[in-house]
């Protein structure tokens, strides 16, 4: 376990195969692609609500959505745009939910990113985000009582949600119980504009794994080499039988809380830090010092997914919109009108 910031001093042999990490650059840049249109399109007031980015922290998000296989259960953050899409969400739900059209997974009844597919493991948000710990601790012992073995719960959360009550009393059960949690932190200094010397008094926050009984882990948030090698690491130690595992990634959100918000509190010399760094340029050197992608490849890599994205937003500008007094307002777990679950 390495101390938070520190980069961590990897063997060649347990380095990411080029396959993997060449997949992981690519949801990366998709999503923060995706992002950045979102943002466009509500400096343009073509989305109601509001839109938090991911920037900064796509390799963190992305190595959690590669962590996890089909069976298991993901509980993202409002910055896990990458992790999303690694782990099966598509670009056209995403943009469906933000521009509200009514084909979307949550059929126009949320505006941003509280949308899932229950039915697939993959949980809507709830903005009161150590709320999640307890969702996904809750699937995971249905499944104990079923009989179902061999999945993996991840929530996750930023430092500020771990001052609440919801995250000590769900981390609590989920080390008593044993449950196969991976709880990931992405520590990004700032809870919207609090800083963390006011969030925290502990050195670090994975020291707090110590206390309930869990196995803690940490990670430089910017590196996406060490996020997929760390991220694997709790997974499938959690898929064995190790009991919960808590995540601390060190990193910094390279944009304010939400579109609305101008970040001017952030610390000038805390983006000048190496938590400063953009994950996704990190990743492409990373890709060219390996060898496996060069100036052209990661430039048509960009091409592909700004062609895709907009090819997408464009689709659904076309669809119709909401009517709320044609809506057949039934609770989402039942079928539309076509015979299929909004959240299968």
């Amino acid at each position: 376990m390495l101390p938070p910031g520190q980069p961590p001093d990897r063997n060649p042999g347990t380095l990411p195969t080029r396959e993997r990490a060449v997949a992981a650059y690519r949801w990366m840049l998709l999503a923060r692609i995706l992002d950045d249109k979102f943002a466009s399109l509500y400096r343009g007031g073509k989305i109601h609500g509001g839109v938090f980015l991911g920037r900064g922290q796509e390799a963190l998000s992305v190595a959690v959505g590669l962590a996890l296989k089909k069976g298991d259960v993901f509980a993202p953050l409002i910055r896990d745009a990458a992790g999303r899409l690694a782990f099966g969400e598509t670009v056209l739900d995403a943009v469906r939910t933000y521009l509200g059209s009514p084909l979307g997974p949550m059929r126009a009844r949320d505006g941003n990113v509280h949308r899932g597919r229950p039915r697939e493991g993959y949980l809507p948000m709830i903005s009161h985000l150590g709320a999640m710990i307890s969702v996904v601790n809750g699937t995971l012992l249905a499944r104990r009582f079923k009989g179902i073995s061999g999945t993996v719960g991840a929530a996750c959360l930023g430092e500020g949600g771990t001052s609440t009550g919801a995250f000590h009393e769900a981390l609590n059960q989920a080390a008593v119980e044993k449950l196969p949690l991976v709880l990931v932190v992405a520590n990004n200094h700032y809870a919207y504009s609090t800083h963390e010397s006011r969030q925290f008094a502990c050195r670090s926050l994975v020291d707090k794994a110590i206390g309930y009984g869990v196995t803690g882990h940490t990670v430089e948030g910017t590196d996406l080499a060490a996020c997929l090698e760390v991220l694997d690491e709790a997974v499938n130690c959690a898929r064995s039988g190790g009991g919960p595992q808590l995540v601390v990634a060190q990193l910094l959100r390279l944009c304010g809380h939400g579109e609305h918000d101008d970040a001017h509190y952030i610390d000038a010399k805390l983006r000048a830090s190496r938590d400063g760094r953009d994950c996704l340029q990190v990743a492409a050197e990373w890709l060219r010092k390996c060898g496996w992608a060069d100036t052209a490849t990661l430039a048509q890599w960009h091409d592909e997914a700004v062609e895709k994205v907009e090819t997408t937003v464009a689709q659904v500008q076309r669809e119709p919109g909401p009517d709320p007094f044609a809506e057949n307002w039934r609770a989402l777990a039942t079928k539309h009108l076509h015979g299929a679950y909004a959240s299968a």
